[in-house]
C-alpha cells in the first residue's frame, strides 16, 4: 500500500513539474501571443470603424378591439397561438396580418415617396432617392458585390417605359427598384403581439432622423390603410346616397316648379280635369319631398357609420430620434476578436511546444 501511494505521489509530482515547464515555455513565447493579440485588436478596430453605424426607432400602437367577449378563454387560446378576436372579426385584414401587409410591394412603394432629411441637413430628398444614391457601405462590400457579379450573371434588363406608367409601378418593377423594395422590407419590420394585439414597427437606418421619420411615416400609412379599408363600405354607401339625394333634390325642384306654375296659370279653376291635374302634381311633389326626406336620413346615417367604422389607435410609444447607434457593437466586436486571437495564439504556441518535446 505504501509503495502504491509513493508511486501516485511521484506521478503527481512529475505532472506538476511538467506543467511548470510548460507554463515557463509558454511564457517564453509571450511575444508572439502579445503581438498577434494586439495586431488583431488593431485590425478589428480599423475594420469595425469602416462599417456604417445603424440606428433603430420603435413605434408601438394598440388598435381598437372590436370584440369585447372572450375573457379568460381568449387569453388562454392566445397563449397557444390562436386569436379568437380574429375569428370573431368580420374584417378580412386583422392585426395578425399587418406584418404581411408590410411585405407587399404596394405598401412599400407608397413609403418610397416620403420626404426625408438627414440629421446634419446635408440631404433632403425622397426616401427612394436616399436609398439609391446616399447609402454608406463598408469598403469590402463593393469588392464582394463585384466578385458576385463575375460569378452570377446579371439579370436581363427590359425596357418597360412603353408598358408601365410614370413613377414606381408595384406591378412592374425594374431590377434596381426591386432591390430597393427588398431593402425597405428588411429595414422596416412590423410585429404583432398575439396576446395584446400591440403593433410594433421597428425601423433601422444609417441616419437617426431618417430612421425616426420613416418609423412615423410607416405608422401613419398603416393607420391610413386600415382606416381606408374599415370605412370603404360606409364611404361607398355615403357616395351612393349622395348621388341619390342629388337626383331626388332635382326631381323635387322640378315637380315643385311644375306644380307652382300650374297653380299660377289655373287660378279660379272650376273644371274637374284641372283640379285632378293639380292634385296629381301636388301628390307628385309631396312624394318627391318624402323621398328627399328619407334620403336625407339615410345619408346622415351613412355619415355616422363612417365615423363609427373609423378605427381608433392608442399610441403607446411615438417615434423618436435615436441618440445612440444600435449597430455595430464596436466594443463587443473588438473584445471578442481580441480574446479569440489570444486563445488561438496560445493554442498554437502550446502545439509548437508539445511538438518540440
Amino acid at each position: 500500500m505504501e509503495g502504491a501511494n509513493n508511486n501516485n505521489k511521484e506521478k503527481i509530482r512529475v505532472t506538476v513539474i511538467d506543467l511548470e515547464k510548460l507554463v515557463k515555455k509558454l511564457f517564453g513565447k509571450k511575444k508572439m501571443i502579445i503581438i498577434s493579440t494586439i495586431a488583431t485588436a488593431v485590425i478589428s478596430s480599423i475594420l469595425i470603424v469602416c462599417v456604417p453605424r445603424g440606428y433603430n426607432s420603435l413605434v408601438m400602437l394598440a388598435p381598437e378591439d372590436e370584440s369585447s367577449s372572450g375573457g379568460t378563454l381568449s387569453d388562454i387560446a392566445s397563449s397557444f397561438g390562436f386569436d379568437f378576436g380574429a375569428m370573431r372579426s368580420s374584417d378580412a385584414i386583422y392585426p395578425l396580418l399587418y406584418p404581411d401587409l408590410f411585405n407587399s410591394n404596394d405598401f412599400v412603394v407608397g413609403l418610397l415617396e416620403t420626404r426625408v432629411a438627414t440629421l446634419d441637413g446635408s440631404i433632403d430628398t425622397t426616401y427612394l432617392e436616399y436609398l439609391m444614391n446616399h447609402q454608406k457601405s463598408a469598403p469590402w462590400t463593393k469588392v464582394i458585390s463585384k466578385m458576385k457579379g463575375l460569378v452570377k450573371p446579371k439579370p436581363h434588363s427590359v425596357n418597360m417605359s412603353r408598358v408601365r406608367k410614370e413613377g414606381l409601378d408595384p406591378f412592374m418593377l425594374t431590377y434596381k427598384e426591386f432591390m430597393i423594395v427588398k431593402k425597405v422590407k428588411e429595414n422596416i419590420k412590423c410585429t404583432v403581439d398575439k396576446k395584446t394585439n400591440v403593433i410594433t414597427i421597428n425601423v433601422k437606418d444609417q441616419d437617426p432622423l431618417i430612421c425616426a421619420t420613416m418609423a412615423d411615416s410607416a405608422c401613419v400609412r398603416l393607420q391610413a390603410f386600415i382606416t381606408q379599408y374599415r370605412t370603404s363600405k360606409a364611404r361607398a354607401d355615403y357616395e351612393y346616397y349622395s348621388q341619390l339625394i342629388e337626383d331626388a333634390r332635382q326631381d323635387y325642384r322640378r315637380s315643385a316648379k311644375e306644380y307652382s306654375d300650374y297653380c299660377d296659370s289655373h287660378k279660379g279653376m272650376v273644371l274637374q280635369a284641372d283640379i285632378s291635374r293639380r292634385d296629381e302634381l301636388e301628390s307628385q311633389m309631396n312624394a318627391d319631398y318624402n323621398t328627399l326626406t328619407v334620403l336625407n336620413t339615410q345619408i346622415q346615417s351613412a355619415k355616422a357609420r363612417i365615423q363609427e367604422k373609423t378605427p381608433a389607435f392608442t399610441m403607446l410609444q411615438n417615434a423618436s430620434v435615436p441618440v445612440k447607434a444600435s449597430t455595430p457593437k464596436r466594443m463587443i466586436f473588438v473584445f471578442i476578436m481580441t480574446m479569440l486571437a489570444f486563445v488561438i495564439s496560445t493554442l498554437i504556441a502550446l502545439k509548437k511546444i508539445l511538438a518540440e518535446e
